[in-house]
């Protein structure tokens, strides 16, 4: 027998979005008093609350059409189905698999909305659970946090009712379907993974199937607070709060006279001021009738205001009672009193233009798919916060409901976004009016949801779905019912940044090119809108160069208020492979024909959560402190405060001087209480070390939080600034005069270099001209066809991976010098590449070399000039003094401190999902790599100019380039050192633009000198 709901095909219906499915509400339950209220928030140890999560009975249907009819009946056998989890994607349990695109459907081109395949895995689940008998006199609610994409829900063999709309909980009323009294209830659902609504949920994720969202049962009563809105607004001396409660009480039967609502309001546990109270309308006049609300306003004088650096918030009790007084049901909330508004070209909370430091996330977890805890999403908010981010964007559709409450307590500013993506039908979905009640629901229902959080300042009307008349109908509706918050809708000015006006009030452009936002602020005429990216600074990879030209601009830029990177997350699934080893996969993985690679791998994250060194950089761009000599002279400082709302009163600030990176001196250095925005001069307190010729010296200002924060304890650091300070005539960098040891060449280069007896160099190691590097994602994602125009197409067109090295001279004035002239030839066959090294041995067995390289016009634009060698792998302590700790890079430097650094070889390993070029350290003036037993090994230093960039890994440019996966990578018996005059950019061309001019290298000639000198044994 077939299941075809009455042969309807549902989950073809885009007008149908729901059936039996209640009104969206704020999702807070009731409570019996307020000591419940505050103990549980109406859930777990509340009397009217159940779990349904844990382990449920499952099969899995081809399709909708063949489910079996009775497996919804009680008397139905599922003794021999599976068991899965609930919450839980049945796509990470072992039925069907999961799949990632970002922009095609992932069933191909052969079907038109809002046609789904036949081949369509379907979800069937079970479970029993018992309610208590208290509840018979009362209503039960059954909530589904998340089912993807299409449900079904059945309570003991009766339908119940269905939804669409995956990210969003759907509540059914099964008063008349469940028995209570503990008689066992049998709760069916069936989750169909492909429909009309898959359309509008085409986000650049991955696509799985099932309940990933809690699954409870709640009661409340036959009177009941069945919604409280509480709007929390700063009036315009921003120090006043106005608060306007609206308590929606529904009656199971005739509405009754004589109920009423009582609202109070807690500060850190105080009551401010007294209970104000509110009749509940119960006549039903239709003219009139606005429903059984009661409204309750009031204003509170001198109220804490709320933002992200001080996010204050009230408890709001709302109290229902009955004619006799008697309480019936009491709900809490946190309120926070903030005010956002458009003035102009400026976003403004609470009367300031905050610099909107954001990151896009998704509700993610590389081994449950969509399903996380809220340990999980407090990490995410803890270390946003840690790393100097403000501001969050729920790409692309609400997050987990206890992610806004985390954004609330910790401070994140969010954008929350509607589950509205129709990118594969981006140019017609909306205006499809067969679409216009999804546009509807969705974006109406999270605004429902949502919109009593104080963090939330826009409402975002979904992502990369174009422009029509669907959006203009949601945008009404979200004005009408929300006129506090501003609107938030890339698709809009996509093509005309000067339109949209009546869907968004943001001009919030995708990955635009530097130069173009600042064209655009700068222009004199037109309507004016704040520019906030809402995507921009691609984290794919080895990425994010640039941040700081972009944060150099937006700084000093009237109209530029800064953007959301994208994005948080890597998302790579985690996958157990045939040999018991796991690793993190990407589309394609999983056996599926239709994907989009690793694009899904764009996060500052790893898919363990693990920063990556890119975050960094923003954190040292989001420093709350700015920091500059006041005088030529060095011996005070200018300290400005770069907060909006916070004077500096709760950091510390510490020094550090530096001598040629070493840590010499530290102590404290008082801060003023400088208002927000305040500058003043502070004077050191200590005089500029005197430096040996040749030596430099700097200065590092750390700030730290004094008391505990709620995502930091006291002592963390939210921030530094490192200025040069002085620096003594350098001695004159110059090669001496070959004197030394005969020089060992074979092929034109070093063959040889001996330390304490032992050869360092590696077989066939000596120093050759480098000018490749393993492509990074911005350079061209190599699983993607058609790169041929990205830097990565180019490279390979000139044969930069595989250049044809002649060998045309060897001039030997001396045995202890030789000059060697080459040749490289690309696979294009034009203009050869041209490489002159002069090499001199000094006494000390020190041997230097001096580069010239010609690059002929026709090669463009080269990944790196240098050269490359490998060492013994035994040299494996590694010591520099540049940029560190993490790797550097030309447009990517500015969080890594100028110092002193150890490490290993072994840790300098960046483990990418996609393995790329990594390791770089820009600003380097020499490194060491030694035997950690014995000290011996050999030091490599910049001669002229003063500075190189070097990596030393145990994997070639060649290895990395050619691994898809980390497993792919076998460690080499050797170091592979590159010691680079000029380095490439990394950009963020993957998604975005290439890196800026000025951090390319282009034809011409290049000149540059450095040396290996001998380090000989500590503990021979």
């Amino acid at each position: 027998m077939t299941f075809d709901l009455r042969g309807a095909r549902p989950w073809e219906q885009p007008e149908l979005t729901a059936l039996g499915r209640l009104p969206m509400r704020v999702p807070r339950l009731p409570a019996p008093d307020a000591q419940a209220a505050r103990a549980t928030d109406g859930r777990d140890g509340s009397p009217w609350f159940q779990r349904l999560d844990g382990r449920w009975q499952f099969a899995l249907a081809g399709t909708p059409d063949r489910a079996p009819v009775e497996f919804s009946r009680e008397a139905f056998d599922d003794s021999a189905w599976a068991s899965v989890d609930v919450p839980g994607c049945f796509t990470m349990q072992g039925f069907a698999s999961p799949i990632y695109t970002n922009i095609q459907m992932p069933w191909g081109d052969d079907l038109l909305p809002p046609h789904v395949p036949d081949d369509n895995p379907t979800g069937l689940y079970r479970t029993r659970f018992r309610v208590p008998g208290e509840w018979g006199s009362r209503r039960v609610v059954l909530h589904i946090g998340g089912a993807e994409s299409f449900l079904v829900v059945w309570v003991n063999g009766r339908l119940a009712g269905m939804a669409k709309d995956s990210r969003l909980a759907s509540e059914f009323d099964i008063t008349e379907l469940v028995r209570t009294g503990g008689v066992k209830n049998t709760l069916a659902a069936m989750v169909v993974r492909w429909s009309d609504a898959s359309y509008v949920e085409d986000q650049d994720q991955w696509w799985h199937a099932g309940i990933h969202r809690e699954v409870f049962v709640y009661s409340p009563g036959m009177v009941t607070l069945r919604n409280v809105r509480a709007t929390a607004e700063l009036a315009e001396d921003l120090a006043t709060g106005a608060l306007d409660v609206r308590a929606e009480v529904e009656f199971a039967d005739a509405p009754a006279p004589g109920y009423r609502v009582e609202v109070e309001v807690f500060d850190s546990g105080r009551r401010v001021g007294r209970p104000i109270g509110a009749d509940v309308p119960h006549a039903l006049d239709p003219y009139v009738f606005g429903g059984h609300v009661a409204r309750v306003e009031t204003v509170i004088a001198d109220v804490e205001p709320w933002s992200s650096e001080r996010p204050h918030r009230y408890e709001l009790l709302t109290t229902l009672r009955d004619p006799h007084g008697r309480v019936v049901e009491v709900q809490r909330e946190w309120v926070g009193f903030r005010r956002v508004r458009v003035v102009g070209d400026e976003l403004l909370i609470n009367g300031k233009a905050v610099l909107i430091r954001g990151v896009n996330r998704h509700d993610f977890d590389a081994r449950t798919g969509r399903v996380i805890d809220v340990e999980s999403m407090r990490r995410d908010v803890v270390t946003m916060k840690q790393f100097g981010f403000n501001a969050v964007r729920t790409a692309h559709s609400p997050n987990d409901p206890r992610f806004l409450d985390l954004c609330d307590e910790h401070g994140l500013y969010v954008v929350d976004e509607a589950n509205i993506e129709a990118h594969a039908w981006i140019g017609s979905l909306c205006h499809d009016p067969r679409y216009r009640a999804q546009w509807l629901e969705r974006g109406a229902r999270m605004v429902q949801r949502d919109e009593n959080h104080p963090s939330i300042i826009l409402w975002s009307l979904g992502n990369e779905s174009g422009y029509g008349a669907n959006h203009d109908a949601l945008a009404g509706w979200i004005r009408a019912h929300d006129p506090t918050r501003p609107l938030h809708y890339e698709g809009a000015i996509m093509f005309d940044w000067a339109g949209g006006a009546g869907v968004t009030d943001i001009l919030c452009p995708m990955y635009p090119p530097l130069s173009a936002i600042v064209r655009w602020a700068k222009k004199p005429w037109g309507p004016r809108r704040p520019v906030i990216m809402c995507e921009y600074s691609h984290a794919m990879g080895n990425s994010n160069g640039c941040l700081a030209d972009y944060w150099a601009a937006i700084e000093s830029t009237q109209g530029l208020q800064g953007g959301f990177i994208w994005e948080w997350w890597d998302h790579g699934l985690e996958q157990e492979l045939a040999d018991g080893s796991l690793r993190w996969a990407y589309g394609g993985d999983f056996g599926e024909t239709r994907h989009d690679a690793n694009f899904c791998c764009d996060g500052l994250v790893w898919p363990d959560g693990t920063p990556k060194p890119a975050l960094a950089e923003h954190r040292w761009l989001a420093c709350p402190v700015e920091v500059a000599w006041s005088s030529k002279s060095h011996d005070r400082l200018r300290i400005t405060n770069c907060q909006d709302f916070t004077s500096l009163e709760r950091l510390a600030a510490s020094i550090e001087v530096l001598v040629d990176g070493a840590i010499v001196h530290t102590e404290a250095l008082p801060l003023p209480d400088l208002a927000p925005g305040g500058s003043a001069l502070v004077d050191l307190p200590i005089a500029a070390p005197t430096l040996e010729p040749g030596q430099e010296s700097s200065l590092v200002v750390r700030f730290t939080i004094v008391d505990d924060a709620s995502w930091a304890l006291a002592g963390s650091e939210v921030g530094w600034r490192q200025l040069d300070w002085s620096r003594a005539a350098l001695r004159k960098a110059s090669v001496g005069r070959a004197t030394g040891p005969d020089l060992e060449l074979v092929d034109g280069a070093l063959a040889s270099f001996v330390v304490d007896g032992s050869e360092l160099l590696a077989p066939d190691g000596g120093p050759r001209l480098s000018l490749w590097r393993a492509p990074t994602d911005n350079d061209g994602i190599k699983l993607w066809a058609g790169q041929d125009d990205k830097p990565l197409g180019r490279w390979r067109a000139w044969g930069l991976d595989a250049l044809g090295r002649e060998l045309l001279e060897v001039d030997r004035p001396s045995a202890a010098r030789a000059i060697v002239r080459c040749a490289y030839l690309g696979t294009d066959g034009d203009a050869p590449i041209l490489h002159t090294t002069d090499l001199r041995s000094r006494p000390d067995g020190t041997v230097e070399f001096l580069e010239t390289v010609e690059i002929p016009p026709t090669i463009t634009d080269l990944p790196r000039i240098g050269v490359t060698f490998a060492l013994d792998s035994a040299l494996e302590r590694l010591e520099w003094f540049g940029r560190g700790p993490h790797d550097a890079y030309p447009d990517r430097w500015s969080g890594a401190a100028l110092a002193r650094w150890t490490s290993t070889v072994r840790d300098q390993y960046v483990p990418f999902v996609m393995p790329q070029e990594h390791g770089l350290h820009v600003d380097t003036r020499w490194c060491t790599l030694t035997d950690g037993s014995t000290g011996a090994g050999v030091r490599i230093e910049a001669v002229k100019p003063h500075t190189i960039a070097f990596s030393a890994l145990h994997h070639a440019a060649a290895d990395l380039a050619a691994a898809t996966h980390a497993e792919d990578l076998v460690e080499r018996h050797e170091t592979i050192v590159h010691v680079d005059h000029l380095h490439r950019g990394l950009g963020t061309l993957s998604c975005g633009p290439d890196t800026l001019e000025q951090y390319r290298i282009g034809p011409g000639t290049y000149s540059w000198s450095w040396r290996l000198v001998p380090v000989r044994a500590t503990n021979p």
